[in-house]
């Protein structure tokens, strides 16, 4: 029997497009926008890092980091992210959504600086405690995904909630352009003042002191677009969705939304106490029959996606090397490497990746999740075994473009696919008392692909090579097809619905929940 929607939520659903919907993804895509840039940044220097520190004297070749050091330096804030997306998405459920997403930005406004001010004089030291602050980072940047998703979409109305949560998660293509743009104008910039030969023409003049100053420039700049933002964050109030059906309070509710709406809105604080036989918690049974598949299909999902996404982008510079549309390290000195490494991420960031971003806000709510996620993993597996199966091919000087231009497709299609719908729908089709928490498991299971990503990825280029690489990809990608088809296609309803909250909470309790209400006292979900 499903029951009689409260008037605030049902408002939040039909309300027409205003200008609280555009300052909410502008509020909480800066976060998405800080969040790529330090995530993404790190791929740009690590090759002026192992310059820098690990540099042997007489070398052939330019220092460059082991591969152990270099998978820790990628992967490391993902391990960080992976922890914060379970911690900050269960607090968001227990204490507020508003409440823990101001300490989120602040943690990674201060990490985001202290990365840049990795101390030591060895590379031991400066690896380590870039390490350490890139973890905390991670932690930090976690918590924004579970929080920004599911704000968003407690805010948004029914017809375009998926735009609106998908122009947040679009925010992250600007902030991998911007990465590519910061370093592009910094390495220019020191390029000018200290010239330098190439490392084969002069090893030792071909890397100067003052390039060490380079790499922490480009990772502090991720705190200043965090830092714009936390002023508003902190001025949001609470959803209507988490005062209402979590902290049971309609009351507030109905003032903090009649202010957004700027329209009167009833409280039926009567209808909140009314409700019973709808509580049960993450791991109860009740959960496991209703959304266990659904959150199986959103971890699985999402883990696989990561797995192809994040090796893509971490190790494209060395996939560019390899079939030469970066030239060889010793042809070129330190910051001309860093500078053609930023040019080459930024024009594949510009022609692919942020317009895929934007093809799902524009057909998400059309088209639907579903039919978006099942064709960016079809042509992702497509374009991967294309790049793969002919990779030799790829390699003549002939066919350079060829090849970036299929690689670029891939990217498209992750964005206008699965990268985009795998942070949408868990937002939408779990229990409000219990969205922020899955979400965050869903995010941590993409984070733990990631992780597979950075370090595998790391390991297979070298151990089975690109070629053998790319088929695995290819694989993982086809997989993602297969498990999307445990996903519920959220288009078009509501929040309450889809979660199953707007049904049989006017049933009668059962007997077990009738003695909690006789006895005053109320059991808290786990």
């Amino acid at each position: 029997m499903a029951k009689e929607q409260l008037e605030v939520l049902n408002a939040l659903d039909v309300a027409k497009t205003q200008w609280y919907h555009f300052t909410a993804i502008v509020i909480a895509g800066m976060g998405f926008f800080t969040d790529a840039y330090d995530l993404f940044c790190i791929s740009l220097v690590t090759k002026l890092i192992g310059r820098i520190y690990y540099q042997q004297p007489g070398a052939a070749e330019p220092g460059s980091l082991p591969s152990n050091v270099s998978a820790a330096v990628n992967g490391v804030a993902f391990c960080g992210t992976l922890t914060g997306q379970l911690f900050f998405g269960w607090l968001g459920d227990k204490l507020g959504r508003k409440r823990v997403y101001g300490m989120v930005l602040m943690v990674m406004v201060i990490c985001s600086v202290a990365s840049g001010l990795s101390f030591g004089s060895d590379a031991k030291a400066v690896v380590s405690t870039l390490c350490f602050f890139r973890f905390w980072l991670g932690f930090g940047i976690g918590g924004d995904y579970p929080l920004s998703a599911t704000i968003m979409s407690e805010y948004a109305n029914k017809k375009t909630r998926g735009a609106f949560i998908a122009a947040v998660f679009a925010m992250q293509g600007f902030g991998i352009l911007a990465g590519g743009m910061v370093a592009i104008i910094v390495s220019a910039a020191f390029k000018h003042s200290f010239p330098a030969p190439s490392y084969e023409a002069d090893a030792a003049a071909s890397i100067f002191p003052q390039a060490d100053y380079v790499w922490r420039i480009i990772l502090m700049f991720g705190a200043l677009p965090a830092l714009l933002t936390y002023y508003w964050r902190a001025k949001m109030p609470e959803t209507a969705r988490y005062t209402a059906l979590v902290a049971k309070n309609a009351k507030q509710a109905a003032a903090d939304m009649s202010k957004v709406l700027q329209v009167e809105v009833e409280a039926e604080q009567e209808k909140i106490e009314q409700q019973g036989g709808n509580d049960f918690g993450l791991f109860s049974k009740d959960f496991l029959s209703r959304h266990g598949w659904h959150l199986l299909g959103t971890t699985s999902t999402w883990f696989l996606l990561d797995i192809a996404f994040y090796s893509q982008n971490l190790f494209q510079k060395d996939i560019f090397s390899a079939i030469g549309w970066i030239p060889k390290a010793k042809t070129m000195s330190a910051l001309e490497e860093v500078f053609k490494i930023a040019r080459a991420q930024t024009l594949i960031a510009l022609c692919s990746t942020v317009p895929g971003y934007w093809f799902t806000v524009a057909f998400i709510d059309r088209i639907g999740r579903f039919t978006i996620q099942i064709m960016g993993f079809f042509f992702m597996t497509v374009f991967m075994f294309a790049l793969a199966i002919p990779y030799q091919h790829w390699t003549l000087r002939e066919n350079r473009v060829g090849f970036v231009v299929m690689y670029s497709l891939t990217f498209f299609f992750s964005n206008f696919g699965p990268n985009a719908t795998t942070f949408v729908v868990p937002a939408e089709i779990f229990p409000a008392r219990l969205r922020s928490t899955c979400h965050g498991i869903s995010a941590a299971a993409g984070k733990a692909g990631a992780i597979v990503g950075a370090f595998g990825f790391q390991y297979a280029e070298k151990g089975i090579g690109v070629r053998n690489s790319l088929i695995i990809l290819g694989v993982v990608n086809f997989l993602g097809l297969l498990f999307t088809f445990l996903v519920p296609e959220s288009k078009g309803r509501s929040l309450e619905e889809l979660s199953g909250e707007a049904e049989q909470e006017n049933a009668a309790p059962s007997e077990s929940r009738q003695q909690e209400i006789e006895s005053g006292t109320r059991t808290a979900p786990v």
